[in-house]
């Protein structure tokens, strides 16, 4: 019994330690093994993070950006998933899968009624491409889709409200990347980026997009009063920078959270909106490609993340392409969160002039219908707000014109005493109760009006292409009528004159019809003011209608109509009460000669 029991003994230890053995080496060591290996890539993979984090500017390189096709065949040069929505149209290119080809389907080129209709966005290869593209960024990490990556379409046909594309490509060593795209029925894209990690270590990959400019058009750039280049909203505050600037000094590399960033015209605006919970790295930068062809960008890079085996993430970016409509951005800016997103049309430093007078002008305009009577009315109110301070203003022009017999006797008698004549001069005012420098009041409280309704004229699209009535059928323009060929009387274009066409052609002669009317108000409204009392002062102010004729004409002429109609109601104002007054008036002086009798002003 005593034997039996030292054998089991003998055969449980060794059981025992033989299948502690076994536990060890199949068990134990594999499993400690797996947890240093995993360690060791969490460690590789937090050092991923750490570089990809501290490098947020290693995107991919700017393509060379050579032109040499045409723009259809640079279009025709990759498989391509049409977009058809009611404010789209165009095609994504599958090779980079990037958005590329974009016209806005409301806006023409010009008022013809052929016109084609605004280009936004042109494939790369065609001079002047303009585009935007989306992906990934990681250290190290080969195979990750780039501009030469041809995606595959595996859901939709046609990008549209409601249908959306499905892209899908993989780099061969377990990562596969999908691409939702989206869009609304007005200029919203929503570009929804999934990786799936297939393989068998972690990674770390960090969000990007991008919009690229590759050369500047002539057209653009120009224009000193109007922002065109870089834009955002990062970090709080508005970010600009003009293409000169942009070129010769590069552009701010900003941390924010949320936000927008993007490349701006006049009236178009191609813009990336992250995740506005996100932080964000951003950049403006501009490379100089072969042949010396300058691409501009703007860029943003996410938050990078470590994707574990068998695991997936996601990255929603927005772009906004089209018309910088004002209640557009603001219900993108309602709806969508994005901050200060009607900022991206340039309201200028007196912002807060400005926007405020196009809300009011917009108002009146859905109330009427045309711009062009809209105006009419803003230059109404303007002057029924400032009436009682210009009924003042005027009516002491009015005395000074009436007393200006003896101002001349006062200055002809102490012409040899200057404090003299002063002191006289002073005593008249307060007698006739005459404060000289408020006439100067008027032009003064409606210069802001002016600078206001000017900026709103030029930069607002609601502007652009509006009719009036007649002639005028774009109030963002200048006059299409000219002094040269008798206002289109005579069939011929002034500009193809040999010789002078080109003088005939430039902005400071270009005199139309408005031009002509305003110089004409301008003079009633200067003689309806006392003469000033130096002779070259007087000549100089006779001269100001005809030299501010030329300045104005080629403004907007919608900013015309605004003058003109101002002028014609200040003229009124002016005369109801020089005739009130018995004052002596132009007007009055005119109606005599064409009646042939003399009009006394009572």
């Amino acid at each position: 019994m005593q034997d039996n029991n030292n054998r089991n003994t003998i055969i449980f230890v060794v059981s025992a330690v033989i299948i502690l053995i076994v536990y060890q080496i199949f068990v134990l060591d594999p499993a400690s093994k797996r947890r240093s290996a995993e360690l060791g890539r969490q460690k590789a993979a937090a050092a991923q993070v750490a570089d990809v984090a501290a490098k947020p500017g290693a995107l991919p390189s700017a393509a060379p950006g050579t032109v040499v096709v045409s723009r259809q065949e640079a279009a025709a040069a990759s498989a391509r998933a049409p977009i058809d929505s009611p404010a789209l149209s165009g095609s994504i290119s599958l090779r980079g899968a990037r958005i590329d080809d974009l016209f806005l389907k409301d806006y023409r080129v010009s008022i013809e009624k052929t016109s084609p209709p605004v280009e936004l966005l042109r494939p790369e290869g065609a001079r002047h491409a303009f585009f935007a593209e989306f992906g990934w960024t990681g250290a190290n990490l080969p195979g990750l889709p780039n501009a030469g990556t041809v995606w595959q379409l595996v859901e939709g046909a046609t990008l549209a409200p409601g249908k959306p594309l499905v892209l899908r490509t993989s780099n061969g060593a377990g990562l596969t990347f999908t691409r939702k795209i989206e869009v609304d029925d007005r200029f919203m894209f929503t570009v929804t980026d999934t990786v799936a990690n297939l393989g068998a270590g972690s990674v770390v990959l960090a969000p990007y997009a991008s919009v690229q400019r590759q050369g500047v058009p002539e057209d653009l750039g120009k224009n000193q009063i109007v922002h065109e280049g870089a834009i955002g909203m990062l970090d709080g505050k508005l970010q600009q920078v003009k293409y000169g600037k942009w070129l010769k000094e590069g552009g701010p590399s900003l941390t924010s959270t949320g936000g927008w960033t993007g490349i701006t015209d006049k009236y178009w605006l191609a813009a990336l909106i992250p995740d506005q919970t996100e932080k964000v790295q951003t950049q403006y930068r501009v490379t100089k490609a072969a042949g010396g062809l300058d691409i501009f960008e703007a860029n943003y890079v996410g938050q990078p993340h470590v994707i574990a085996p068998g695991r997936q993430i996601s990255e929603t970016t927005r772009l906004f392409a089209g018309a910088k409509t004002v209640p557009v951005l603001k219900d993108y800016e309602a709806k969508l969160g994005v901050p200060r997103f009607d900022w991206a049309v340039d309201w200028g430093n007196f912002w807060f002039i400005t926007r405020y007078m196009f809300a009011f002008l917009d108002f009146i305009f859905r109330q009427v219908g045309n711009f062009g009577i809209a105006i009419l009315l803003l230059t109404v109110a303007v002057k029924i707000v400032f009436f009682p301070l210009a009924n003042k203003s005027y009516e002491s022009i009015t005395k000074m014109k009436k007393v200006q017999p003896q101002i001349e006797a006062l200055r002809t008698k102490y012409k040899d005493d200057p404090a003299k004549q002063q002191q006289e001069l002073m005593a008249l005012y307060q007698t006739e109760k005459i404060n000289p420098l408020t006439g100067c009041l008027p032009m003064l409280v409606q210069i802001p009006v002016f600078y206001g309704l000017y900026k709103v004229l030029t930069v607002t699209i609601e502007m652009r292409h509006a009719p009036f009535v007649g002639w005028i059928q774009d109030l963002s323009a200048k006059d299409p009528l000219t002094i040269w060929n008798l206002f289109g009387l005579f069939p011929y274009d002034p500009a193809t004159l040999p010789l002078i066409g080109g003088i005939l052609n430039s902005d400071f002669l270009h005199l139309g019809p408005l031009a002509l009317l305003y110089g004409v108000t301008m003079w009633f409204s200067t003689a309806m003011n006392p003469p000033a009392p130096d002779p070259v002062q007087q000549k100089i102010f006779q001269f100001m209608p005809i030299m501010f004729t030329f300045i104005m004409a080629p403004f907007a002429v919608g900013l015309l109509l605004y003058w003109c109609w101002s002028n014609v109601l200040t003229v009124l104002q002016q005369y109801v009460i020089m005739r009130r007054f018995k004052v002596d008036n132009p007007i009055d002086q005119i109606i005599g000669k064409l009646t042939g009798k003399a009009k006394a002003a009572g």
